[in-house]
């Protein structure tokens, strides 16, 4: 299989299911962003930390990539000719929200209180946190975008939600746990 097809020289695309749309199509827009996602927690996993959290970054980058698979996916094309759903064991489940959560709740036992807003910065691989966050909270603006004119399910749209918040705080836990300085943001008077 060749990496060029030259089926996109005309600027369309094909969806998954065949449907092609045009590359700047929201629906493009959407999971591409998840997929410049991927590779920034790609870049993050990259980098000198715990073997707990590169696991938990190549579990995410599994989730995206279903993310991806459910964005790329029309609503018409959702089940196949025989009837049964092509993302049918794919899918975003509950528990992989609560485990962002959990995994939230655990780092932010170790951390001091916040008390102010942070800027980015401190470490590199803080900065790549910091940097996958809003690429990350971009790539749920682009979904809920979506979702006013085609059905995008919720579970998407919350697990990007709750991944910026998984990757806020996994930027504070790095940065205590690299004992690099956080600078609180404060505002001039």
């Amino acid at each position: 299989m060749k990496v060029y097809t030259k089926t996109g020289d005309t600027g369309t695309t094909a969806l998954f299911g065949g449907t092609r749309v045009p590359k700047d199509h929201i629906r493009i827009d959407s999971y591409g962003t998840v997929d410049e996602l991927n590779s920034y927690i790609g870049l993050i996993r990259d980098q000198e930390m715990e073997d707990h959290y590169k696991t938990m970054l190549i579990e995410i980058q599994d989730r995206l990539f279903t993310v991806g698979a459910i964005l790329a996916t029309p609503p018409e094309k959702e089940v196949m000719k025989n009837g049964t759903l092509r993302l049918q064991n794919l899918g975003i489940v509950a528990a992989d929200i609560t485990l962002l959560e959990n995994e939230i709740d655990t780092m932010e036992e170790a951390l001091p209180p916040m008390t102010h807003f942070v800027l980015p910065g401190g470490h590199s691989t803080v900065s790549y946190c910091h940097i996958a966050r809003c690429v990350c909270r971009r790539a749920e603006r682009l979904a809920v975008h979506l979702s006013h004119n085609e059905t995008v399910p919720p579970i998407a749209i919350m697990y990007l939600n709750r991944l910026s918040d998984y990757l806020f705080v996994l930027a504070r836990k790095l940065s205590f746990d690299l004992k690099a300085t956080e600078v609180k943001w404060i505002p001039r008077k």
